[in-house]
């Protein structure tokens, strides 16, 4: 098993890549779901991932998060590192401050729990179960046992993909304002390409267990979906996905 890791990235320090992947394969019964993969995320960068199902895009992630190590090749990321799912995982027998703190080594104060839930809008539930909690507000309690960790690295599997429309829209700003403030590498895993060109400085396709194609977004911040420039990266990936943008579009 070749994964290490490498110290975590200092801000101010220059470092070369908070992510380095080099010749990652990793097989299920003996067929390569990733195959040889080579990625750089550089630190503080917004890094956006697409593909079709199947692909191989979570089985990286889970790699990147040290949560699948029967791997070849080289994987290189922050010891602190944190990750938030589709589904947020939260203990439902456990105090949504509680489930902040899960895993977090030695007795950490109720006080950090909050301040992480305060800054992703959720400090006035720090008491509440889980199950009260809208489906918005499980998401945010998620991003804060995230971001609690601290991370140099912000690994995102789907993370807005069980949200509402409206909802998902705020949450992705969310997400977007805590990148700003955090200055944290981040990973996100999704299907919709508007939310990759959205949100990233950098998308990547992935097809048969490699990155396919790479995609900078030039765009200044905040983007407007209803900018020519956006519509055409849009089209652009679309069509590195086999789906035809007018049709898309109709839809």
């Amino acid at each position: 098993m070749a994964t290490d890791v490498h110290r975590p990235v200092t801000p101010g320090v220059p470092a070369p890549s908070a992510v380095r992947v080099e010749g990652l394969t990793r097989t299920f019964d003996g067929r390569p779901v990733i195959d040889g993969l080579r990625l750089d995320v550089r630190p503080g960068e917004f890094v956006a991932l697409l593909g079709r199902s199947g692909c191989g895009k979570s089985t990286l992630l889970r790699v990147l998060a040290g949560l699948d190590r029967d791997i070849e090749g080289t994987v290189l990321v922050p010891r602190r590192k944190a990750v938030a799912f589709q589904a947020p995982r939260l203990m439902p027998w456990k105090r949504v401050w509680r489930n902040v703190l899960l895993g977090l080594p030695g007795r950490p104060e109720r006080a950090v729990a909050e301040r992480a839930l305060t800054e992703v809008g959720l400090g006035h539930r720090s008491h509440a179960w889980p199950k009260t909690l809208s489906g918005g507000e499980a998401q945010r309690a998620s991003l804060a046992r995230a971001l609690v960790r601290e991370p140099d690295l912000l690994l995102l599997d789907e993370p807005f993909g069980a949200l509402d429309a409206l909802t998902r829209v705020t949450a992705q700003r969310l997400v977007a304002e805590l990148w700003q403030r955090r200055g944290c590498a981040v990973l996100l895993v999704t299907h919709d390409v508007e939310e990759a060109v959205l949100l990233a400085d950098r998308v990547l396709v992935m097809d048969e267990g490699v990155i396919a194609h790479e995609q900078p977004v030039g765009l200044e911040r905040p983007r407007d979906i209803a900018d020519p420039r956006f519509a055409a990266l849009r089209a652009s990936l679309l069509e590195r996905l086999g789906v035809d943008a007018r049709s898309s579009v109709a839809a």
